[in-house]
């Protein structure tokens, strides 16, 4: 084993919750989703209709993405297409989900940045957000998420960036089933 290749670290432990692990067992065993998360097992298949799912000519339709890259992670505050953008920040399966997705959200000076707030350091997130609202003139913010309960973290992260850029901005918050339908917004 080379030298220095394991450290050990002491520090203190939260006390062992015996009532949060059958808690979480008991979520495993049912697929329940805890309060404010998303249960880890829930798989939903769905039938869809032909006529909801009949084939567009391919190669007929061209992409709306005006920006790359589109992660919030990897966009620096100051990239040039954030300037007096109208700003779309999606949940990573929003754009999969939503068929319409493109035609419906984005058209001339929208710039989409994803991330998803169950997955992604949303801390990280938060403070990018916060800078580019503070520093990128941004002048309008849609948020679009799913239905689950751990997506709704992206609205919260919005409303807490244009609180924190002292901003007055237009605001909109659009909801996405998981079967791909519009519910909101």
């Amino acid at each position: 084993c080379p030298e220095d290749a394991i450290t050990i670290e002491e520090r203190v432990a939260e006390e062992f919750d015996e009532a949060a692990v059958e808690q979480h067992l008991l979520w495993e065993q049912t697929g329940e989703a805890p309060p404010g998360g998303c249960a880890p097992a829930a798989v939903n298949q769905f039938e869809r209709p032909a006529e909801k799912t009949a084939e567009s000519p391919r190669g007929t339709v061209k992409s709306r993405l005006g920006n790359w890259p589109v992660q919030l992670a990897l966009v620096p505050p100051t990239a040039p297409f954030l300037k007096g953008a109208d700003l779309v920040l999606a949940a990573d399966c929003v754009p999969f989900a939503y068929a319409g997705f493109q035609q419906d959200f984005l058209w001339d000076n929208t710039t989409l940045l994803t991330a998803c707030p169950k997955l992604d350091d949303f801390q990280a997130h938060q403070k990018k957000l916060n800078e580019i609202l503070k520093e990128s003139g941004i002048k309008s913010l849609t948020v679009l998420h799913m239905e689950v309960p751990c997506c709704s973290g992206l609205v919260h992260m919005a409303k807490q960036a244009i609180l924190a850029s002292g901003n007055v901005l237009p605001f909109r918050d659009v909801t996405i089933s998981i079967q791909g339908e519009r519910k909101a917004g």
